[in-house]
């Protein structure tokens, strides 16, 4: 009998790796159908900062140098590198930033003549530090030091995420933290603001300090989570095997998920499979410290969290940020706000069950030990929006107009709409005109035959700014008052 067992468990695992090997042949040849790769998608930069460059000798001034001659690096070799579709990396192109004003694709720092507090903001995976300027000003009008790094990968060209590991990027938000309690002093409030990817990071960091009372690594008071990336797709759990052939010429192109002409300034719209796959370890590794600090009791020492996410969000897992986060905190004045979709809007019949019916699966008889917001419709015939809250260890709804609305063709909003408001140069449906990075991509609104694009309708139609970002401020803004 045991030899039987044997022999059947044998068999099994060679049929499992028979199986695997045959899935990542056919995803190698279908990767073969992507467009061609450009300079961008292969060129090597070696100024690029990785963890073991990021010690604790590392200095932000250190840090900012190290960038510059990253980015001359990426001129030079782009400029010797023959390139069709450029976009924003042709020779004289119109997309980014005009010169003299901010490059965004940049860290950014910034210190008021009278310091009240200090903010670290995260931008998040295949961004850059202009998806997080809009909040940055709201720190800056309070009186904030601003210290925005740009995370190692990003900024410069889609293959800087080709071999990057989300420890790097980690110990990029160390160096930026101790710039900005060097700015501020110890006693003043200290937050930091993390958007997608930069969510994960924010709360890591945030977790290896509670776990560590003796660490020299600043404190921060508060978190504020935009569309944070707690939990992925289960697919990415088998993006690791994908690229196996990628080290042969002939199935390159199996280390991509996605090649896109770059036509977004501070974006990149190519996106390599080790970008999944550092997002999987990445939220793999938060979501057990998370449980990790509920059960030994260290959670107790996480500053309180104020998080914004859309119902709907094509990117990371709404339930995850909710089950996996904010229901394993403790009563420490936590907060979740989450954006219905538009239940007025003509298309909501057409919305599937999942999609208009998360917000129903929130409902729970038994109190919960954070606040549970949502804005949505004050009922179905109109578009006005109210916020209905629930206090922690409470189970009594609370109802308040908001004075604000949802678009009448907006159906809902997205992963990577809320940092965004309505006037964003390059995002907005009402662009402001003081601004112009060579691309609105707010008002794009393309007809034709189908097929004809290599962009996919879904990113064409994707909501990229919040008709309630008002909200959004003033909840933040509120922050800095009570701190």
């Amino acid at each position: 009998m045991p030899s039987k067992v044997w022999r059947f468990l044998r068999n099994l695992l060679l049929l499992l790796l028979g199986a695997l090997a045959l899935v990542v042949l056919v995803r190698a040849f279908e990767a073969r159908s992507l467009p061609d790769l450009e300079p961008w998608h292969r060129l090597d930069l070696v100024e690029e900062m990785r963890a073991e460059d990021l010690g604790a000798d590392m200095t932000w001034s250190a840090y900012r140098q190290r960038e510059a001659r990253l980015f001359a690096e990426l001129q030079r070799k782009i400029a010797a590198t023959p390139a069709s579709g450029g976009y924003r990396y042709a020779a004289g192109h119109p997309l980014g930033a005009r010169a003299g004003t901010t490059d965004w694709n940049r860290s950014y720092e910034s210190t008021p003549t009278t310091v009240r507090g200090g903010v670290l903001l995260l931008h998040g995976l295949s961004d850059s530090p202009y998806s997080l300027r809009h909040v940055a000003a709201l720190y800056e009008a309070q009186g904030y030091v601003v210290v925005m790094p740009r995370l190692p990968g990003h900024g410069t060209i889609p293959a800087g995420l080709l071999d990057v590991q989300w420890q790097d990027w980690l110990a990029a938000v160390r160096v930026a933290a101790r710039e900005v309690r060097a700015r501020t002093g110890p006693d003043r409030p200290f937050h930091i603001v993390g958007y997608s990817n930069g969510g994960a990071l924010a709360l890591k960091y945030a977790m290896d300090v509670a776990e560590d009372p003796d660490s020299d690594l600043p404190r921060p008071d508060r978190l504020v989570l935009i569309s944070p990336m707690i939990g992925v797709g289960r697919a990415a759990a088998f993006s690791r095997m994908l690229p196996a052939l990628g080290s042969l010429p002939y199935f390159e192109k199996s280390l991509w998920l996605d090649v896109q002409p770059e036509f977004n300034p501070f974006k990149y719209n190519s996106f390599p499979v080790n970008g999944a796959i550092q997002s999987y370890l990445l939220t793999t590794t938060v979501k057990a410290q998370v449980r990790a600090l509920r059960l030994s009791g260290d959670s107790a020492r996480l500053p309180p969290i104020l998080g914004f996410q859309s119902v709907l969000d094509g990117t990371v897992s709404t339930g995850d940020v909710v089950h996996a986060l904010f229901e394993q905190l403790p009563a420490n004045g936590s907060e979740l706000v989450l954006f219905d979709v538009n239940r007025e809007s003509i298309i909501a019949p057409m919305l599937t069950r999942e999609a208009s019916g998360f917000a129903a699966t929130l409902q729970s008889d038994a109190p919960r030990h954070f606040r549970l917001s949502l804005i949505t419709n004050a009922d179905d015939h109109r578009l006005a929006v109210v916020e209905r809250s629930v206090a922690a260890d409470s189970r009594a709804t609370q109802s308040r107009p908001l004075d604000l609305a949802f678009p009448p063709t907006v159906y809902s909003l997205s992963h990577v709409a809320l940092p965004f408001p309505m006037d964003d140069a390059l995002y907005g449906l009402e662009p402001r005109q003081d601004e112009d990075f060579g691309i609105r991509l707010g008002t794009i609104a393309l007809h034709g035959e189908r097929g004809a694009l290599t962009v996919g309708a879904d990113q064409i139609l994707r909501m990229n700014c919040n008709p309630f970002f008002d909200y959004l401020a003033a909840r933040i803004t509120q922050t800095t008052v009570a701190d």
